[in-house]
């Protein structure tokens, strides 16, 4: 008997045409979830960015003819259309709003023969190199893909690598100007153009294909849908919205405890103390120096007595002389090779004398994500540690082969991606069963689903520079629209400031000042001192210079303190922010069309940004500006937060930006007091 192309099972819509089977499914209020493949079978151990159990659409249409069907959810309508192209038909693919029924998305005809909009070329056992091909649409605008060092919050024309590095964060997730989200929904290494004249998204070896089109119209709503679908974020922990006080690094329990003690004398809140690498005895053994840190449990006892939470840094590396590398070797509990040797990077460590051979443990088994926490929890959670930094968490393998790293679930091109999502996991997973409280995981990499953790994202070793400050705002918004609330980054940038630079002190002024308008407040660096040994800031296993806030002199110490302060004043806020964002999903942090989405000037702007509906902030951006033209959006009247003066929305505003200030402006009406 021959199969029909079309068949419907509950609220899935089944086609299927040659080799290739394809099922469009009702997700959630608006979504529709499309799987291809042309295997026998679909992979269902791949990792999902989706709950494992998605919401049920409260109703859906399907419609069968002859050549066409169609899948009706909420606002989305998808249709499948069986065309004649050359020799076979093949079935294309199309989505609109049901309620308007404006086209929001549409695969691209083929050129004659070939490729097709979604083709398959073969690589090894059951992965294919597939590609899938959408109309380019006239002025559509994309925002999200999570955190790129571009430069650009519009990231149409743009080609993105679709694989994790340090600074680089892919979460492929997609907001549409015309109206809708698209998820990516497979954790495969590969490549999205954005092009003017089509976009196409790659994948260079996976089984299937999956992705998901989520309904809106406005960008706040998308938001929240995707929310629905892949978490939403835990309530933030009170401490983690103040300031947190970090450097590279604090190598002894004395160095951390005297810093400590004298931000407590001079009476500076700090809510969070982070201990950087190195503190452990060997990569992957999961155990604090008793050298350096003789009394780990005394040390914590005496940070949290001053109001200070520990946060301590823990890589997924695993030394090649650790004493239990054979062990987890064995166990296959490592990432392996197809070529070479058992190590994916060469690298500095604690207590080698050079670099050595570095493994990663295998975050995609659960059974070896049992026996790193297991390690976690012997050698840091049991001295009372209950926040972790996990670090090069990409996994930052050099060099960068996705091809020749295998994971339990499989070839590295098909399963890469997921590891920070699988990792956050693993930690999020066995704290909440050893009943550690209020924790929270720092994160240089994400995933679909990342929110649902306690999981802050920051955007990795940036150097310390205006322009890349300016990188940072768009960088950060861009994570906001991938549905990341929790987000910062080190502030000063990370790599290249000397303490003792004049350009680098306003730098640094300018940074904090935008920091205490991010959702997590937190210094962070490699500094450099051009007086001092000149191993600092450059010698890894040397440290670097000074980094606490009087470490630079009176006058940007004064400057930096009343940054502290403002964030306290401001921190009621903040929580009723991160409130909207665990039950909704809405990012405190969000460019201006997501709040005015009817005001065509705000979706031009991408230097400045809303915090929550109420405050405006237009950070300085370059150096020496005592000045600062900032947009406010209709639908709304303002006044500066600094003079209380009166604007009207909908206009271009000149604000002073002297040393002391950024532009902040409040909407009226909000009860909201900056001045201390």
């Amino acid at each position: 008997m021959i199969p029909n192309t079309f068949g419907a099972d509950g609220h899935r819509l089944l086609c299927r045409i040659g080799q290739e089977t394809l099922i469009l499914e009702a997700i959630g209020p608006s979504a529709i979830r499309v799987r291809a493949t042309k295997n026998a079978r679909f992979d269902e151990s791949l990792p999902s960015g989706l709950l494992p159990k998605t919401p049920v659409p409260a109703g859906c249409e399907i419609a069968i003819d002859a050549g066409v069907a169609s899948l009706i959810n909420g606002r989305l309508r998808a249709e499948v259309t069986k065309m004649p192209r050359g020799l076979a038909p093949t079935l294309e693919l199309a989505f609109y709003d049901a309620t308007t029924g404006e086209t929001l998305l549409e695969e691209e005809m083929p050129h004659i023969l070939y490729p097709n909009s979604r083709h398959y070329d073969a690589e090894e056992g059951a992965l294919w190199r597939i590609t899938t091909q959408f109309k380019a649409m006239p002025g559509e605008r994309f925002y999200g893909l999570g955190q790129h060092q571009h430069g650009r919050l519009d990231q149409k024309g743009c080609v993105i690598d679709l694989v994790q590095k340090n600074t680089e964060v892919v979460i492929p997730f997609l907001v549409s100007s015309r109206g809708y989200g698209f998820i990516w929904n497979t954790p495969g290494i590969g490549r999205v153009e954005l092009a003017e004249n089509r976009t196409l998204w790659t994948l260079d070896a996976s089984p299937q294909l999956d992705y998901v089109v989520i309904a809106g119209p406005e960008p706040a709503t998308i938001l929240e849908g995707y929310a629905a679908l892949t978490g939403h974020p835990p309530m933030m922990p009170d401490w983690g919205l103040g300031f947190w006080q970090c450097k590279l690094r604090y190598s002894t329990q004395a160095e951390v405890l005297e810093v400590a003690r004298e931000y407590h004398r001079r009476g500076l809140p700090v809510t969070c103390f982070v201990i950087d690498f190195f503190n452990w005895t060997k990569g992957g053994e999961g155990r604090i120096d008793p050298e350096d840190f003789p009394d780990p449990a005394a040390m914590v006892a005496d940070l949290e007595t001053m109001g200070m939470r520990p946060m301590i840094s823990i890589w997924p590396t695993v030394n090649a002389n650790a004493e239990n590398f054979a062990e987890m070797r064995d166990a296959g509990f490592l990432i392996t090779h197809r070529r070479g040797v058992q190590a994916s990077s060469v690298f500095l460590d604690a207590n080698a004398d050079g670099r050595v051979p570095l493994s990663f443990y295998d975050a995609t088994n659960p059974a070896a994500r049992a026996y790193h926490w297991a390690r976690i929890r012997e050698g840091y959670a049991r001295h009372g540690f209950g926040a972790f930094w996990l670090d090069a968490n990409e996994p930052e393998a050099y060099p960068t082969h996705p091809d020749n790293m295998r994971y339990h679930l499989g070839d590295g091109r098909a399963v890469a991606n997921a590891y920070p999502l699988l990792h956050q996991q693993g930690y999020s997973e066995q704290m909440a069963e050893d009943g550690v409280e209020d924790g929270i995981l720092l994160s240089r990499s994400a995933w679909l689903g990342s929110q649902r953790h306690p999981v802050v994202v920051w955007s990795g070793d940036v150097r310390s520079s205006f322009a890349d400050l300016a990188r940072q705002v768009r960088a950060g918004l861009n994570m906001a629209m991938s549905g990341i609330p929790w987000w910062t980054t080190d502030i000063g940038g990370f790599k290249g400031g000397d303490i003792r630079d004049p350009g680098f002190h306003e730098l640094l002024i300018r940074w904090f000042q935008y920091g205490v308008f991010c959702p997590v407040f937190r210094l962070h660096g490699f500094r450099q001192d051009s007086a001092g040994d000149p191993r600092l800031g450059r010698d890894f296993l040397f440290g670097g210079a000074d980094n606490e806030i009087w470490s630079f002199g009176r006058e940007v110490e004064a400057h930096l303190t009343a940054c502290l302060h403002l964030r306290e004043r401001l921190r009621p806020y903040l929580t009723a922010q991160m409130t909207v964002a665990h039950q909704t999903g809405l990012p405190p942090m969000r460019p201006l069309f997501v709040e005015f989405p009817d005001d065509p000037g705000a979706i031009e702007i991408d230097d400045q940004f809303m915090l929550g509906p109420d405050l405006l902030v237009a950070p300085v951006l370059e150096a020496g500006a005592e000045k600062r033209s900032a947009y406010l959006p209709a639908g709304a009247s303002w006044h500066n937060a600094w003079t209380s003066e009166k604007i009207a929305g909908g206009v271009w505003h000149e604000a002073s930006t002297t040393i002391d200030r950024i532009a902040v402006f409040i909407r009226d009406g909000a009860d909201i007091a900056l001045v201390g």
